[in-house]
């Protein structure tokens, strides 16, 4: 029976000398080479295509983090902890994110294959347990976002029409999301892309409005300058007074925040398997949308801070869609017509943006599950188009718990949401510095050339870990407070911990042969490059200046 390197009249991969292949065992490599060989898949099974360009991934990890996080629960950060706290809480975990992004576009860039999500490299570089238990971790959590996601546009509907069930908008939003991603992927890729755009451009138009209004430029003429800094004050004591509330306010600013980030990092990495030359592409996404994400983010807050005072009763008294958003707020007290609305619609673009980016990064979890051997094979069938259509499926019955909203408070459910997911966000992200210092360790041992080499890098990757064990451990600490004791707080802000625990030592007892992490020199980092390489396209030659100005929209 013909191989299918027969069946593609495709030369056979080389077979490497090095200690990596003669010591690793024949189930990591053959697990290995069914996914970075995913051409080579029978037709039953197909594969994901290379339909994205370096623009959809830019604005695809921007357009992902900028959703109801800054618009809307930034509002309630501010009332937490004030515009300094709010500030502050937004640079630490900036600080963060950007030292991640450095960290595991070097691992992207290097091996960018089909299925290629973190927890396939966790499966490469550092376990099989490992790579499991991330595996699932990102499916569920990635999935659970979408509902909140939903939610969050079908309450900015109803800022318009309050009338209607806000059971027909969750619905209207399911479908549309689910159906964008049983597409092909250039046509998810294209709708992020204006999606992001739309965003950024009203994320310009509002940073234009504060400075309008911090110089008395409003219908009021109101000079407010940092006004609202000095009055009610630049930090909020929370939960207990003085100097400790004060404290208590910065840091649930810092664990509110991080919401806006989450699962971000991990996107570029994602994304990286569907991506023309990869190699040369995922280290310039990483370098351009975080200096993007910084400034829009940093600057974003820091205008909220200017043009909302923190005690104002609506940012935390739940109201219909948008309505406590910082952005809205702030344009009522200006006494300007009409632009709330316009700010609403910004809003329901960027929940609608994000719902599609996370219901695509679980699906391709999934995906990248199956394709390691650790998901049923099922989850590989792609149809004609590239699109793992049974793994969208799947991960799309998470948006069927956005109803939950319709029974309960849409402010308790969103808080559950959040807690849950921040604790996932957090562990991620402490596995993706584990994954970069093993994949680091393996490639020095092997005196491999890596495509993309950070500066800040492995320190980087040092303060990230730190301060994301921080994170985890203070992600419901407010909680503790007699005063604020709530079980189902608790419990969703903590049960991460133990499920992802679960996960892992689960699969090391089934597996527990294996070694708790392979050796640098048994790491292979070998099988697939020659085709990925192959697959690389020359960069483009701009000898002109409207040349180089077309990177930005290619």
């Amino acid at each position: 029976m013909a191989s299918p390197l027969d069946t593609h009249n495709t030369e056979p991969t080389p077979s490497y000398t090095n200690v990596s292949t003669t010591t690793m065992s024949d189930e990591k490599r053959n697990t290995v080479r069914a996914l970075v060989e995913a051409d080579l898949l029978d037709e039953r099974y197909a594969q994901t295509q290379r339909g994205l360009s370096s623009r959809h991934v830019q604005m695809m990890a921007l357009g992902g983090t900028i959703g109801t996080g800054l618009f809307v629960g930034s509002g309630q950060s501010l009332a937490i902890g004030g515009p300094a706290s709010l500030l502050l809480a937004y640079i630490f975990i900036s600080v963060l994110v950007y030292s991640l992004v450095t960290a595991i576009a070097e691992i992207g860039a290097y091996m960018p294959v089909h299925g290629g999500t973190m927890s396939y490299h966790g499966f490469r570089y550092v376990s099989r347990s490992l790579g499991f238990a991330m595996g699932y971790l990102y499916w569920y959590s990635i999935g659970i976002l979408v509902p909140y996601e939903i939610t969050a546009a079908s309450l900015v509907i109803t800022y318009w029409n309050p009338d209607v069930n806000v059971a027909v908008w969750i619905t209207i939003m399911m479908v549309v999301i689910v159906a964008l991603n049983f597409l092909p992927v250039r046509f998810y890729g294209e709708s992020e892309f204006w999606f992001a755009s739309i965003k950024i451009l009203t994320l310009m138009g509002l940073l234009m409005l504060s400075f309008i209004l911090f110089w008395g430029g409003g219908p009021n003429r109101e000079r407010l300058g940092f006004h609202y800094w000095k009055d009610p004050g630049s930090f909020n004591a929370y939960i207990i007074d003085g100097g400790a509330g004060r404290f208590v306010g910065f840091l649930r600013c810092v664990v509110s925040s991080a919401i806006a980030f989450i699962f971000a990092p991990e996107l570029i990495i994602i994304s990286g398997g569907e991506m023309e030359s990869p190699r040369r592409n995922v280290p310039r996404a990483a370098r351009r949308y975080i200096y993007r994400l910084v400034f829009f983010y940093l600057f974003a807050v820091l205008a909220i801070g200017v043009i909302c005072p923190s005690n104002d009763s609506r940012l935390t008294n739940g109201g219909a869609g948008a309505g406590s958003s910082p952005f809205v707020v702030g344009i009522k007290n200006a006494g300007i017509p009409v632009l709330d609305s316009i700010v609403n619609a910004a809003v329901l673009t960027s929940a609608w943006s994000s719902g599609n980016a996370f219901l695509y990064m679980s699906s391709r979890s999934l995906y990248g599950l199956a394709m390691s051997g650790n998901a049923p094979n099922v989850m590989k069938t792609c149809n004609r188009w590239g699109v793992p259509w049974v793994a969208v499926a799947c991960s799309s019955l998470f948006s069927l718990l956005a109803y939950l909203s319709v029974g309960t408070s849409s402010s308790v459910v969103f808080n559950w949401f959040v807690n849950f997911t921040n604790t996932s966000g957090f562990i991620s992200w402490i596995c993706c510095c584990i994954v970069y210092f093993r994949f680091r360790k393996a490639a020095e041992c092997q005196s491999v050339e890596r495509p993309y080499q950070s500066r800040i890098q492995p320190y980087g990757a040092y303060i990230a870990i730190v301060g994301c064990v921080f994170l985890t451990l203070i992600n419901g600490f407010t909680v503790f407070f007699p005063s604020n004791w709530s079980v189902s707080n608790f419990f969703t802000a903590y049960i991460g911990i133990p499920a992802f625990l679960v996960l892992y030592f689960g699969h090391r007892a089934v597996f527990w042969k294996d070694p708790w992490a392979w050796r640098p020199e048994q790491v292979d980092l070998h099988t697939g490059l020659d085709e990925i390489v192959a697959a690389e396209r020359p960069s483009r030659v701009r000898d002109t200046w409207w040349k180089k100005l077309m990177v930005v929209i290619e």
